[in-house]
């Protein structure tokens, strides 16, 4: 369904999901240049409960809609597409677009603080995993942080897996 050279991207975010067969998570819908998730999310639909953010409103954590890949899809905000119908859920493993990323787990987002607002509303219900999805190109000696970022667990990019600490 999804091209190969998505299949080729998400080979190794395949491999780290195949441990958490079952847990619920949410990928990302790719918009402009980034990675493409989805052939990895579209195996893990056949796991459990997968996936993808839907903003709210601003300064608002995301929420997360139930995504299949026969999902029929609509534009959401900042161009990104959602489910048509949106049942929510809570994940338990994150996988996280970035724009940079260093070894330490640090990211640079789009400027938004959704995923840090998330991340930290999730982390204080329960374990949550954050898994960086980049291509390794995007890789920075250290992203600029803030006392408010949320560090990521574990770095996946087409290249290879990235373990933080």
């Amino acid at each position: 369904m999804f091209a190969s050279a998505s299949k080729a991207q998400a080979g190794y975010l395949s491999e780290v999901l195949a441990g958490y067969r079952g847990v619920p998570l949410s990928g990302f819908m790719p918009i402009r240049t980034e990675i493409d998730p989805r052939a990895a999310m579209a195996e893990a639909s056949a796991h459990g409960r997968v996936g993808v953010p839907v903003i709210q409103a601003t300064a608002q954590p995301l929420k997360f809609a139930v995504w299949t890949p026969d999902s029929p899809m609509v534009s959401g905000p900042f161009g990104a597409e959602v489910p048509a119908a949106l049942d929510y859920f809570e994940p338990e493993i994150l996988i996280v677009p970035l724009l940079s990323f260093d070894r330490r787990g640090g990211r640079l987002g789009y400027g938004g603080g959704f995923y840090d607002r998330t991340l930290e509303m999730l982390r204080a219900k329960r374990a949550t995993l954050a898994i960086g999805f980049a291509f390794a190109g995007q890789e920075v000696a250290a992203a600029p942080l803030e006392e408010t970022d949320q560090p990521l667990d574990l770095i996946v990019t087409e290249t290879g897996v990235i373990e933080i600490g």
